[in-house]
């Protein structure tokens, strides 16, 4: 019976431990929230970052489908839906960021941002599909 009790513990602290990552206020690379109104800090984590495959426009094309990629440059056009162009120093490439990834972000062509996403090939087109966004300090 005690055995029993142990093992039901073990089992809830693994649920609600896997409920909480789930459902925890941390959304993956993004390090703070920025009220878009006021420009001050409202939450988040503050410290070092992982980063997944730092890279270039340029070196992002030649990935393989599914890669995960992290750029740094500016969205430049709007090009219907939820498709961007985007562009950093060594080129440009088309993104595709769900309505969802702005969180209330408002960006121009001269904000400096920084995209967390998957590179998304087909036959003849390369782009990233953007999982998260955020602007970078200039």
């Amino acid at each position: 019976m005690k055995k029993m009790t142990i093992v039901a513990a073990i089992l809830g602290l693994a649920i609600s431990g896997s409920a909480l990552a789930v459902g925890g206020g941390f959304s993956g690379p993004s390090a703070t929230q920025t009220d878009t109104t006021t420009g001050q800090v409202v939450g988040g984590f503050n410290g070092p970052s992982a980063t997944i495959n730092p890279t270039t426009v340029e070196a992002a094309k030649q990935l393989a489908d599914d890669s995960r990629v992290t750029l740094t440059g500016y969205i430049v056009q709007h090009l219907r839906g939820e498709n961007y162009l985007f562009k950093d120093d060594t080129g440009t490439i088309n993104i595709e960021i769900d309505h969802k990834r702005w969180r209330g972000l408002t960006v121009t062509p001269e904000d400096k941002v920084q995209i967390y996403g998957e590179v998304d090939k087909d036959r003849d087109s390369t782009e990233i599909d953007v999982k998260s966004i955020i602007k970078v300090a200039p």
